[in-house]
C-alpha cells in the first residue's frame, strides 16, 4: 500500500509541514510500506495553463515525476493551512494540475491547520469544490489542528488536547486505511469511466 502526503503550505517553515511529517511518521507505525511525501513549500508548481494538455515540455520535465508518484498512491492526506478563512492557491492550483486521473476513486483525508482557533473553511472549502473533476473521494472524517504551534510536538502529548489531537489523527488514519483497502473493488470494478465521464457535475 501506498500513501501519498500533500503538505499544501507555501511557506518553506509552515507549520503544516511539521504536521506531514508527524502523519508520516504515525503510518509507518501503523505499517503502511510506502509513503510519498509532496510539499508545496517555496510554491514549487507555476499556475495551471493549457500546455498541460497538450506534452508541454515545461509541463513533462515538472509535473510529470510528481504526477507517476501520485497515481501509484491508493489513499491520499491532504494538509492544509487556513489563510485568511481559505485554502492557499498552490494547493488549489495543485487540484487543477491533478485531472481525473490522478486522484479518482481513491480516498483522501483532509487535515488541516490553524495558528490559533480556525481551521474549519478549509474543510468545507475543499469538501465542496477539490472533488469534482479529480474524483478523490474524501472520507467522511477529517482532522482540525487548532493551536497548531505546541500540538504535536515531540513523542510526548503535551496536554490533553495535545493528547486528544494525537488520538483523533491515530483513529481517522487507521479508517483511511480500511477506505484505501475497500476501493480498490471499485477502481478493478471495470465500471469506471474516465473516457466518457471526464468531469464532474
Amino acid at each position: 500500500m501506498k500513501i501519498a502526503i500533500i503538505s499544501g503550505s507555501h511557506r518553506p517553515q509552515g507549520e503544516s509541514h511539521r504536521v506531514a511529517r508527524y502523519i508520516e511518521k504515525q503510518l509507518q507505525e501503523l505499517g503502511v510500506e510506502e509513503i510519498y511525501l509532496f510539499t508545496l513549500a517555496d510554491n514549487p508548481l507555476p499556475l495551471w495553463d493549457e500546455g498541460l494538455w497538450s506534452d508541454d515540455p515545461k509541463w513533462k520535465s515538472l509535473w510529470g515525476p510528481i504526477r507517476a508518484e501520485l497515481r501509484t498512491a491508493e489513499g491520499f492526506v491532504i494538509v492544509s493551512p487556513e489563510w485568511s478563512g481559505m485554502v492557499p492557491a498552490g494547493l488549489k492550483n495543485f487540484f487543477l494540475l491533478c485531472g481525473n486521473d490522478v486522484l479518482a476513486h481513491k480516498p483522501g483525508l483532509i487535515v488541516t491547520v490553524s495558528a490559533s482557533l480556525g481551521g474549519s473553511y478549509p474543510v468545507a472549502e475543499l469538501r465542496s469544490s477539490s472533488y469534482k473533476n479529480t474524483r478523490i473521494c474524501y472520507i467522511p472524517d477529517h482532522v482540525i489542528i487548532r493551536n497548531v504551534g505546541r500540538m504535536l510536538q515531540g513523542d510526548q502529548p503535551a496536554d490533553e488536547q495535545d493528547t486528544a489531537v494525537r488520538q483523533r489523527l491515530s483513529y481517522c488514519l487507521k479508517v483511511l486505511l480500511e477506505y484505501t483497502k475497500a476501493l480498490r473493488a471499485v477502481r478493478s470494478s471495470g465500471v469506471i469511466d474516465l473516457k466518457a465521464f471526464p468531469y464532474g457535475m
